[in-house]
């Protein structure tokens, strides 16, 4: 999941809704400093409420995202997605058409989320600026085995970029992405594969409920041994 689909149902909770995003955020910043669910644990009684919700929220974006990617449509639809961008980057074998079908399926559904309600991310942003990034960075560090001294600077940057509206226009959002590709040091996507992305949004949205469906296991899928080789 991305940053709104975490988030959408608990918006009335800034502090929850920012330990929702750290893991995402810190691969962002420094990709060596991770929140695990055991070492959050213990801070989900801490006498700071501000930071129980942190913590609790960390757990929840791995719970979230275990059977997220276990569905049985999002594994159907990450193959069909890599498949084709294979198809469309002109038989690229690489690593990057599985990875490209994963993290669209994440941004669109976020997109989906937007434009059937645009307050949605209005009202993310807004608990967020509630938020101390300060106190962020504090919890990180005490939860984290490798410290950080960025996350604090990174949020209201954060905040300012807006980037969530970009995902409801192929072309801002194929900016976004390439964005992503730079980071994670693959080559940047054409402007050719923007009419394939709005085939790709049309059947995200489609598929909207079934991916938000825990019940769905990709257990039930005969055709996969290992599902994360696709992801």
């Amino acid at each position: 999941m991305n940053y709104l689909t975490h988030a959408t149902e608990h918006l009335d909770r800034p502090y929850f809704v920012a330990g929702l995003a750290i893991p995402d955020w810190l691969s962002v910043v420094n990709r060596k400093v991770r929140t695990r669910s055991a070492a959050a644990e213990p801070f989900t009684r801490d006498a700071d409420p501000r930071v129980r919700e942190l913590a609790c929220g960390i757990i929840r974006h791995h719970e979230d995202d275990r059977w997220f990617h276990q569905t049985r449509t999002f594994v159907e639809l990450n193959l069909q997605f890599a498949v084709e961008i294979r198809d469309q980057l002109a038989g690229d074998a690489g690593f990057r058409p599985s990875f490209l079908g994963h993290i669209l399926i994440e941004l669109l559904l976020d997109a989906d989320l937007i434009a059937e309600d645009r307050s949605r991310a209005d009202r993310y942003y807004a608990a967020l600026q509630q938020v101390s990034g300060g106190l962020v960075q504090d919890v990180v560090n005490r939860i984290a085995t490798v410290p950080t001294e960025h996350l604090s600077a990174f949020l209201p940057r954060f905040i300012a970029e807006r980037f969530l509206y970009d995902y409801v226009d192929n072309q801002r959002l194929l900016l976004r992405l390439n964005q992503v590709m730079r980071r994670v040091g693959l080559p940047i996507l054409p402007d050719s594969l923007i009419p394939w992305l709005e085939t790709a949004r049309h059947r995200v949205s489609a598929a909207r409920k079934p991916l938000l469906s825990p019940q769905q296991n990709v257990s039930q899928l005969s055709f996969i041994e290992n599902p994360k080789t696709l992801t």
